[in-house]
């Protein structure tokens, strides 16, 4: 018998969010793991709101919401309220009822600030990094480096020269500017719209992009991120970033991995100094290890293993959304970035977890 197609909408429900979820949804693993990092923040938020004055949105609230824009790739925050009102697997993650109301936009532009001067990514992403090694799925031994280029939100035209005052555009909402056959370098030219963002090319043939360097401390047993930054973009900044992430490593025997761009003899000193074994590819024109590192088997299985930092990589920018940045500033690129490798964690770790 055919059923009606009655729409008709119900006042009450006697369902909640959390009896709609299903039990083996991938989202419970990582909202508990969230869940168990934001109650040890709770004692950094109580410190970064007053104590009298009207109830803010819990920021445990707006960081599950920000979790949820990298892991489904939600292009902005006002789509993410959007999704907010009607997506009942988003409320439940959350942590929002049916009929709670949600925020504007404007709250996460407003709190920012503060969840920056509190430091909370490096925070949540450290917290994330021990709940990795309290289930023991880190190496403390192997240890791959690598960056990347972040594309800044800033366009070519914005490159001007620095004492150049600008000249009134043609047209405000796209100018006709003219930089043929002008010499262009960071000394001597910037951003107008992100002064921090340095104009950069990662490769020989590659075009130059205004942008930053993402660096990445990746352990080799299960490629987890154990340490990230965001540095200016510089001939040396992946170098310098890489000496800075190992530099924090517990001082123990282990090995540096990393591709044809960290083969320099100031570099691998820089390793050894550390007390680290360098692994790095070699170029065919120096030789800046010998057989005394390249003949053992870890090494090969360095070399194999490395390339799997390219996998994060890829994930945080093509699911992450940091293929282009969001935000402008050095500081909060790297809140960004921070954020986002947190969120690669959790995917990884509820992968690795569900196959013991």
């Amino acid at each position: 018998m055919r059923g009606d197609d009655e729409q008709g909408g119900h006042l009450f429900s006697y369902l909640s969010p959390e009896q709609r979820v299903p039990a083996d949804h991938p989202l419970r693993a990582i909202r508990a793991m969230t869940d168990e990092a934001l109650h040890r923040l709770s004692s950094r938020f109580a410190l970064m709101y007053a104590q009298t004055g009207r109830p803010s949105v819990p920021p445990e609230h707006l960081l599950r919401a920000l979790l949820l824009q990298v892991l489904y790739s939600i292009r902005s925050e006002r789509l993410l309220i959007e999704q907010l009102e009607y997506h009942l697997l988003f409320r439940w993650f959350v942590g929002l009822g049916m009929d709670d109301a949600v925020w504007t936009p404007t709250t996460f532009t407003k709190n920012r600030e503060r969840l920056l001067a509190g430091d909370v990514a490096r925070a949540f992403f450290e917290d994330v990094v021990e709940q990795a090694r309290g289930r023991r799925l880190l190496s403390d031994e192997h240890f791959t480096v690598d960056g990347t280029l972040l594309e800044a939100w800033a366009g070519q035209k914005s490159f001007r020269r620095k004492e150049q005052p600008p000249a009134p555009p043609d047209d405000p909402g796209n100018p006709t500017v003219n930089f043929h056959g002008e010499r262009r370098s960071n000394a001597t030219h910037q951003s107008s719209t992100d002064p921090d963002s340095r104009l950069f090319k990662k490769a020989k043939g590659h075009e130059a992009k205004l942008g930053y360097l993402g660096e990445v401390l990746m352990e080799n047993r299960h490629g987890l991120v154990v340490d990230a930054c965001v540095v200016p973009a510089t001939g040396t900044g992946e170098r310098d970033a890489a000496a800075s992430l190992i530099a924090h490593l517990p001082t123990r025997r282990r090995t540096i991995g990393g591709d044809k761009g960290y083969d320099t003899r100031a570099f691998v000193a820089m390793v050894r100094a550390l007390g680290a074994t360098p692994h790095i590819a070699q170029q065919a024109r120096r030789q800046t290890l010998d057989r005394r590192t390249t003949r053992h088997a870890g090494y090969a299985v360095s070399q194999r293993v490395r390339k799997r930092i390219e996998e994060v990589f890829g994930w945080m920018k093509t699911v992450g959304g940091m293929r282009k940045l969001k935000h402008r500033g050095g500081e909060r690129v790297n809140w960004q970035f921070l954020f986002t490798a947190a969120a690669y964690n959790m995917v990884r770790m509820r992968t690795l977890m569900s196959t013991v």
